[in-house]
């Protein structure tokens, strides 16, 4: 799967439109869609967004997502700028209402919007520097980068959250097969 930005983005409107007055902080966000991404993975065998994952000094992130937070990446025609506002001061902030997730987040699932609410259940009241620590305590797939940045294969995610060495790697390859197929059907 490639990475789609606007479903990146309406997985930030959810949690940004929980938090307090739409706004969360950078960290605390990036944390959130990042375990969202992993439980996607670990229940379905399948992305929620289809970002890189990569290890950075805080831990786990999701590569083009961290771009598109950081101002690094332009985005498309109902992207990432349309729900998300500018970064200041370490937040984020909800850049038009969400009233109703199922209603007004059109290109999540049930399955996707049942990952994130468990997600925000289980995590929402930690803070960013929390839930850092904690992505450095419960994912494994995570390797200190050592002040850079280190892919992190979807086949040692998949053996973190339970699966076989063969049926990660299985997983894995259609993974990077499909992402291919869309790359030709896409024209990139």
């Amino acid at each position: 799967m490639l990475f789609n930005e606007k479903k990146s983005a309406q997985a930030a409107a959810y949690f940004l439109h929980r938090g307090v007055n739409g706004r969360l902080s950078l960290l605390k966000l990036m944390k959130l869609m990042y375990l969202a991404e992993r439980e996607s993975l670990r229940k379905y065998g399948e992305p929620m967004i289809g970002d890189r994952l990569v290890s950075m000094e805080h831990g786990p992130v999701l590569s083009h997502t961290l771009n598109h937070m950081n101002g690094l990446r332009e985005s498309s025609p109902d992207g990432w700028d349309s729900w998300v506002a500018d970064r200041e001061n370490h937040d984020l902030a909800l850049s038009r209402e969400v009233h109703d997730a199922r209603r007004d987040l059109p290109l999540l699932s049930d399955a996707d919007l049942e990952i994130l609410e468990l997600m925000w259940a289980n995590y929402g009241h930690m803070t960013g520097f929390q839930l850092r620590d904690l992505t450095h305590d419960i994912c494994n797939e995570w390797e200190d980068p050592d002040n850079s940045s280190t892919p992190i294969p979807y086949a040692r995610l998949l053996r973190c959250v339970g699966y076989t060495p063969e049926v990660a790697k299985e997983i894995e390859k259609r993974l990077c097969s499909q992402r291919k197929l869309e790359l030709v059907l896409s024209g990139g």
